[in-house]
Order: C-alpha cells, then sequence, then structure tokens
C-alpha cells in the first residue's frame, strides 16, 4: 500500500490484531491459526502468487462444519472493521487532498470566481437551494443497530487515538475500551435472527436522526453559513432550511403486506414522540445556559405570560414552559404509543410553537448585546426546527397504481357504473375529472368495500387527520397513466383531505420512463388539475426496475431523456417539477459517487432542488457519522449549485444519435442474454445464493412480488444483490461493453472520446462501469461456477466472464486509460483494502452452498456461517443493493 495510506493501514492493521486476540480469547489457538492461514494465502493470492489459490482452496473445503462458522464470523468482522476504519480514515486529520476529495464547497466558490458568476445570482441559488434526502425502507443494510452503536463507540476511539499529545495512560485507557468493543463485537450476533417489522425499520431510520444528523444538519449550517460570509458577505436566513428529511419506513406498502394504515399510524405517533424527545434534550440543555436577565420588551411580555411566578430569568421562564409542552406531548404520544385509546390531543402539533418563542429570545439576545450567546446551542436548535419540524421526518406514501384502480373498480361496480378497470383511458379520465369538480361525496356510507380496498382507503383517511407537514409526498409505483395520478387526488379528496399532497408518479420501466412526458402533458392539458395542484408537480424517476428490465445503460439514457422532456415541458407549461430519483447504493440502481452523478444530469434539472433516495447500509456509509454526513451534505450542495450556476453542456446532436445507438444495442445484449437464453435462469439460481437469501432477515418486504417467478418477478434489489455476492455483478455492467465495442465497431471511437472528454452524463456512466468492473472477480464467479453449477450450463458462466473481458477492454479503450480507476487512485485502494478478506468469504459461501445444498433441511449452524458470509461480503462490497 502506498505510503499516503500509512495511517489507515496501522488502524486497520491494530483492529485486525485485537479482533485476533478476542478469537483466541474465544476459540482457541487453532481457530485463530486458520483464520491466519486462510488469511495469508488470501494476501498472497491477491499479491499475484496464483500457485497459493489451489492452496486456499483445500483449507477452506477441508474446514469441519463446527469450525467453517467462526471462520466466516472472523472474515465478516475484519470487512466490518476495514469499513470503520476508512470511513474515520476519510474525515481524519490524515486525510489529505490525494485521498479525500477537496472541501466541495471551496471548491466551486473558486469555480464560480473563474467563471465570472455574479455573488446576487450565487446568493439566489442559495436561497433556492433545496436537498430532500428519503430514507428508504429498502434495507440491504442488515447489521444490527447495537452493532452500528458499536461501530461508532470504536470510532471515536480511533479520533482519541490519533492525538499525537495523548497521555500515556489515557493512550492505554483508550486501547483497552477498543479492546473491549471489539470483544463485544465478536461475542454478538452480528445480524438480526428475525426479519424486521415496519416499525423496527422506522426505529432504525429514528436513529440515525438522533446519533448523527441531529448533531451534523446545525453543524454544516454553520460550517455553510461562516463560507458564504468570507465569500458573498452575507450567510444563511435564520430560517433558511437547505437540507431536510423524509423517509418511506413505515409509509411503503408497495408489495408490502405488512406495512398498513395501523403501521403508519403507529409510525407517525412514534415519529412525533421521537421529535418532541430529541427537542426536550436541546431545552433542558437551554435551560441550564440561558441564565441571562436583560431582554426586550416582547420577551419580557412573553415570560409574563408563563407559569413561572417570577419572570427574573426571563429565558428560562420561557423555555420551562416549552419543557412544560414537550413533556406532555410525549406522555400523551407514549401512552398512545402503548395502546391507551386516549381523547386528549398532544399539545405539540406545529413546529411554529417551537419556532417563535425561541426566535423571540434568539432577537432578544441579540438586541440586548448577547449575539454570540444567541449563536450558540440556541442557534443550532432553531436550525433543528427548520430541519426536522415536529414531526422529526415527513412520512412518504407509496403504493401500486392497480391498488387504486382497484378501489375505483370496486365503487363503480357496486354503483352500477360498470367496471373502471376495463373503461378506456380517456373515459377514465374523464369520469376522474368529472368527480374531483363534483361537490357532492362519491362514496356511499352504506358500501361495504373487500379488504384490500378498504385498507387503501384506511391509509387515505389516516393522511386526512394528519396535519400536511407529517407527510412528504404520495408515490404510484409502476405508474403508467394520467388517470393513475388523478385517482390518487379523487380518493384522497374523498376521504377529506383537507390539504393538497405532492401525488408524485413513479416511472420505473424502460416505456414508462419513455412515455413520463406524454403523461404529464396529458395531466397539464386538464385545466382543474393545473388548479389542483398549485402549480407544482412532483415526478419520480425510477432507477431500480429500468436497469433490471433494459440493463444500465439503455436505462441510463432513458432516465436521462425523461428528465430532460420533463424539464422541457414545465418550462413550455410554466409549472414548477420537482424531479424526485429513485437511486439505490449499486450502479445497477442508479448509485454513483453524488457529486458526479448530480453533474451529469441533464441541465435544469435541478432547478426545483434535489430529491433523492437513500436506502440501506449507504444511509450509514453516507450519514450514519456526523462528520461524514457533513461531508455528505456538502457534496449535495456543492453540487447542486454548480448544477444550477454553471449547468452541463446541451448534449450535441451527434451525442444524442450516438447514445440511441448504444441504448439499443445494449438492451438488446443485455435482454438476450437475461431474457432469451434458456440457460440463464437455473445458472443464476445455482451460481448465486439467490434462493437462499429469501432466509436472510433483510427487511420487513418479501423478496419477490410473485413468490412462484421467475427473474422478471425478483424486486430489483435482491437481483443486484445476489450477483453482488458472487462478484460477477453482471446486471451492473451487461450489455454497456458490447455496446460501446459496436459503436467502436462501425467507426465511432473518436466520437466516444469526445463524449467521453465533453459530456459528463457519459464520462460518469464509463466511471461508474471502471467501479463495477474493479469490484468484479471473474476468477472468483469462476469458483462458485466450479463449486455450485451443473457442468451443462457452465459454459454459460464462461462466456460470461468472457465478454466482461471484452467490455473492459472496449472502456478502456475509449478513455484511453491502461487500468482501471486511474483516476481515482483512493476508490482503487478502497477496493483493494477489502480484497483480501473477500477473497476468504466468497470461497467460504461458495463451500457453505456447496454444503447446505446437500440437504433438504440444513444444518442451522451451516446455514446462519452462509449468512455471516453474506453479510460479510455485502460489508465488503459496500453498494450491494
Amino acid at each position: 500500500m502506498n505510503e499516503k495510506y500509512a495511517a489507515l493501514k496501522s488502524n486497520v492493521s491494530m483492529l485486525g490484531r485485537l479482533l485476533g486476540k478476542t478469537i483466541q480469547d474465544a476459540d482457541g489457538s487453532v481457530i485463530l491459526e486458520k483464520v491466519e492461514k486462510i488469511r495469508k494465502l488470501s494476501k498472497s493470492v491477491h499479491n499475484g502468487d496464483q500457485s497459493g489459490m489451489d492452496a486456499l482452496t483445500e483449507e477452506i473445503k477441508n474446514l469441519s462444519d463446527d469450525q467453517i462458522t467462526p471462520v466466516a464470523r472472523a472474515f465478516n468482522q475484519f470487512l466490518n472493521l476495514t469499513n470503520i476504519a476508512e470511513q474515520y480514515h476519510t474525515i481524519s486529520r490524515h486525510c489529505d487532498a490525494h485521498i479525500c476529495t477537496p472541501d466541495a464547497i471551496n471548491e466551486l466558490f473558486t469555480k464560480l470566481t473563474q467563471k465570472n458568476i455574479g455573488k446576487a445570482e450565487t446568493a439566489q441559488a442559495v436561497k433556492d437551494l433545496n436537498i430532500e434526502l428519503v430514507l428508504t425502507a429498502h434495507p440491504t443494510e442488515i447489521t444490527r443497530r447495537t452493532m452500528i452503536n458499536k461501530l461508532v463507540k470504536i470510532n471515536k476511539c480511533l479520533s482519541k487515538l490519533e492525538l499525537t499529545d495523548l497521555a500515556p495512560k489515557e493512550r492505554h485507557k483508550t486501547e483497552r475500551r477498543l479492546e473491549q468493543l471489539i470483544a463485544q463485537f465478536w461475542h454478538s450476533d452480528v445480524m438480526r435472527k428475525q426479519r424486521p417489522t415496519p416499525m423496527d425499520e422506522a426505529k432504525w431510520g429514528f436513529a440515525v436522526i438522533e446519533n448523527s444528523l441531529w448533531e451534523a444538519v446545525p453543524e454544516f449550517l454553520r460550517e455553510f453559513d461562516e463560507r458564504l460570509h468570507d465569500y458573498l458577505g452575507e450567510g444563511l436566513p435564520i430560517d433558511a432550511r437547505p437540507v431536510h428529511f423524509s423517509s418511506w419506513m413505515g409509509g411503503d406498502r408497495d408489495g408490502n403486506p405488512f406495512v398498513t394504515h395501523t403501521i403508519t399510524r403507529e409510525v407517525l405517533l412514534l415519529s412525533r414522540w421521537k421529535a418532541a424527545d430529541l427537542y426536550l434534550r436541546d431545552i433542558n440543555e437551554l435551560i441550564s445556559e440561558l441564565s441571562m436577565t436583560k431582554c426586550t420588551d416582547e420577551v419580557r411580555k412573553l415570560a409574563e405570560n408563563t407559569s413561572e411566578a417570577t419572570a427574573h430569568e426571563p429565558y428560562r421562564a420561557i423555555l420551562k414552559d416549552i419543557r412544560q409542552l414537550l413533556t406532555e406531548t410525549q406522555e400523551i404520544l407514549g401512552e398512545k404509543l402503548q395502546g391507551q385509546k386516549l381523547l386528549a390531543k398532544a399539545p405539540l402539533r406545529s413546529a411554529s410553537q417551537l419556532w417563535e418563542p425561541l426566535y423571540a429570545c434568539y432577537q432578544s439576545l441579540h438586541e440586548s448585546g448577547m449575539g454570540a450567546i444567541a449563536d450558540g446551542s440556541l442557534l443550532d436548535t432553531l436550525r433543528r426546527i427548520k430541519a426536522f419540524g415536529a414531526h422529526l421526518v415527513r412520512l412518504d406514501i407509496r403504493q401500486e397504481s392497480t391498488r387504486h384502480a382497484d378501489v375505483l373498480s370496486e365503487l363503480t361496480r357496486y354503483l352500477g357504473l360498470g367496471d373502471y378497470n376495463h373503461w378506456s383511458e380517456q373515459d377514465k379520465v374523464a369520469f376522474l375529472t368529472a368527480e374531483l369538480n363534483s361537490k357532492r361525496p362519491l362514496i356511499p356510507r352504506d358500501w361495504q368495500p373487500s379488504e384490500a380496498v378498504q385498507e387503501v382507503l384506511d391509509t387515505c383517511r389516516t393522511i386526512a387527520t394528519y396535519p400536511r407537514d407529517a407527510f412528504g409526498a404520495y408515490i404510484i409505483s409502476m405508474a403508467r397513466t394520467a388517470s393513475d395520478v388523478l385517482a390518487v387526488h379523487l380518493l384522497l379528496q374523498e376521504s377529506g383531505c383537507p390539504y393538497r399532497m405532492d401525488v408524485c408518479p413513479l416511472f420505473e420501466t424502460l416505456d414508462d420512463l419513455n412515455n413520463a412526458e406524454s403523461v404529464i402533458r396529458q395531466l397539464m392539458s386538464i385545466d382543474i388539475y393545473r388548479g389542483f395542484i398549485q402549480n407544482h408537480q412532483m415526478v419520480m424517476i425510477g432507477y431500480s426496475d429500468s436497469a433490471k428490465d433494459a440493463g444500465v445503460m439503455s436505462a441510463g439514457w432513458a432516465q436521462y431523456s425523461a428528465m430532460e422532456a420533463l424539464v422541457n415541458v414545465s418550462e413550455e407549461e410554466g409549472f414548477e417539477l420537482t424531479l424526485f430519483h429513485g437511486r439505490g447504493g449499486t450502479i445497477g440502481r442508479g448509485g454513483a459517487p453524488a457529486h458526479a452523478a448530480l453533474l451529469s444530469q441533464p441541465p435544469k434539472s435541478l432547478k426545483g432542488g434535489l430529491r433523492v433516495t437513500e436506502q440501506g447500509e449507504m444511509i450509514r456509509f453516507k450519514l450514519g457519522l456526523p462528520e461524514v454526513a457533513i461531508n455528505s451534505f456538502n457534496l449535495y450542495a456543492s453540487a447542486i449549485l454548480e448544477a444550477n450556476l454553471l449547468p452541463p453542456p446541451e448534449p450535441k446532436q451527434e451525442w444524442r444519435k450516438l447514445m440511441e445507438v448504444l441504448s439499443q444495442v445494449s438492451c438488446e445484449s443485455y435482454r438476450k442474454v437475461v431474457q432469451e437464453i434458456p440457460e440463464f435462469v437455473p445458472y443464476f439460481r445455482q451460481t448465486t445464493p439467490e434462493l437462499e437469501l429469501g432466509k436472510l432477515p433483510l427487511g420487513s418486504r418479501p423478496a419477490k412480488r410473485n413468490p412462484k417467478g421467475g427473474v422478471e418477478s425478483l424486486r430489483a434489489i435482491p437481483w443486484i444483490f445476489s450477483w453482488s455476492q458472487n462478484r460477477l455483478i453482471l446486471p451492473a455492467w451487461l450489455g454497456a461493453g458490447e455496446a460501446i465495442q459496436y459503436s467502436i465497431d462501425k467507426g465511432h471511437q473518436a466520437l466516444l472520446e469526445e463524449m467521453c472528454r465533453e459530456w459528463p452524463f457519459f464520462s460518469t456512466r464509463l466511471g461508474m462501469l471502471e467501479m463495477v468492473y474493479s469490484k468484479c472477480n471473474p476468477e472468483i464467479a469462476r469458483y462458485y461456477d466450479e463449486r455450485l453449477v451443473d457442468k451443462e450450463l457452465r459454459g454459460l458462466g464462461e462466456q460470461l466472464r468472457a465478454q466482461l473481458e471484452k467490455d473492459i477492454k472496449a472502456v478502456l479503450n475509449v478513455e484511453n486509460n491502461e487500468n482501471l480507476m486511474q483516476s481515482d487512485p483512493w476508490g482503487l485502494e478502497s477496493i483493494r483494502l477489502r480484497n483480501t478478506y473477500i477473497k476468504p468469504l466468497n470461497m467460504l459461501q461458495a463451500e457453505l452452498l456447496y454444503r447446505t445444498r446437500q440437504y433438504d433441511e440444513p444444518p442451522a449452524e451451516l446455514e446462519e456461517a452462509l449468512m455471516v458470509t453474506i453479510a460479510g461480503i455485502a460489508a465488503g462490497m459496500r453498494n450491494t443493493g
């Protein structure tokens, strides 16, 4: 490893040594010797000694059933500790410009100065800055909350040990604490034993806010404000809310029968309870701090109206009243969460009840010459009130389009109007617009619908009983037509919803993305609709299913084209557009380094702000520590400002033409393998742990839409997850390199090189492919085939690996690079860092799959070891689902 990474290497080595000591104490020297032998063999193979591969294979095959579990756990733990060391390194004092990205905001300001962008224009872009991160219920995160908490504590120990002036006694104490935490880690279950409920998922999301985002948001805003003062001469307005959060946890019912209206109501209660709890901690801190007596008349008057007998300390008098408000809120919501049917309403109903008295205190302190005090903890609390509101996160509701159509179908049959599902789109739109305009109710009081229909109606009624700021958007998955959107607006209206909800169609498949423009145009042509939505439309772009449907190259171009067309429609029709990006962590689900991904979008597509999903383990990697979250916010903020102030170039016509060819060829190549080769599905099921994944307690939602279906019925996450386990990562590259080689063969190499140099969309696509290729390991994929796949199917594996090799050459050829990831040495080092530990886990997994598949009912010990390898490889691959 390069000397630049010496501090990281030292931390990984120290953590590994402490883990080894723990293993010896817990499982004896025989297991530790096995682990060390396998680790050394893996390292020698990684360094080019191919003779070590046979020895490594034999060592793993010869492990007894009772040895294989502790060995698998050891490598799983090595990877978790490597991850925490690397995550810490990116925020440590040793992280220099060669490793970490230079400060994104400072870099942006330099670019703006070079391009002569005016300060007034920049100030306006800052005022318009809107980053909404949506924590989703797509949990490829399989590490338990208790384990994550231990990882955070390990991080704190590493931070302390980095201090050069740490006293020997303090250093010894910290090292001892580190050893204790690693031992706790080893002796605990690293994974959940049971599939989490939707409530468990919601609690996991709230824990991320409590442990990281609660601190990170005001700290980011403080730093951002200081930089704006330096650059613009003015900072953020006090009520600025450039970063805020929504969640799908407890609201995403698409394909998840466990998310009901009752669950949604409980999650909303818990969210408010958690908000009150966190604000209560802030207020108690402020009560201890704000003991000042000097104040404005306004604050004096507020203090005199409080329950305090004397208002000698006016700030404390006001704060104690707020404390009482929060305490009562917590008590009432707590009792409701325990199932007590109270008529009492929680006194904290809106964020303004906190904002108004605290803002009065803030102004009073400034006016009384105590600005330094006002700009301390009190300012942090005010920033939190704007970011988190009274509900902590806004809950999104997501439901599949046919569920709404089924409600209307059952209703129209009951009313004797025919079957809505059999009507033409034109008739549906006419019916829906007439009913939206009608003053009379549509749903009869005495109607007794089916259970499924009742659940949809109960969800809409639940929404109607909560204030607007409790919710983000209502997302319609598999939206295809204008009637899909109008149907939700009608059902919400009929349920008594007193406000306009953002009803957001999600265009997921290739055909739906291509059709997105015409659907939105049709909606905008309906006069009543424009007024109904108050001239603001949100549209969600699906990355997962489009890539699963057509491959990454074709899906990427369809997403770009759909966004570009929607931006044009919004400008032509004069409505505000917010694009909501349904990205996952992997390349196959739209994942890419955030900064590059945002700058590769069409011009003006971020004008309405950024709304993007953060899911699974990526929530922990990008937002799980306050310092890491601040870095993520900086990247998002700088990328959005840059995209709006220095928009990327419009693609030339010849680029568009070639992209159409690349899209078509890549889609055909991808589908030819995935949909047309009869052996593909059996091969997929044998060479990956897809069938075994169902036993992994990943999330509350079933892994398949249709349990009896084939690949087409698999959700996008297990589809990607399975291929990342055997290191072929097929969905993230299949078709793309083939299309590039086809275009080279047709004489378009010079044009491809120009696109790579001058068009961020295309260069980002190639960069994403490079990252995937670097994580692929054909040798490991071949080992899975040899151990698990029937001989008559192995030829397909050889064919796919040969294609991978050709594709890598094609991409490097266009980029004029000799090796992968030449322009991202830190990213490459990060991948290499894990390979020594992932390879043994892959080989252990292949062995465990072989052993467990010999049984109708595999022994519990082998199944547990298999789950440990799945979790370990997921930790090593990082962006798995």
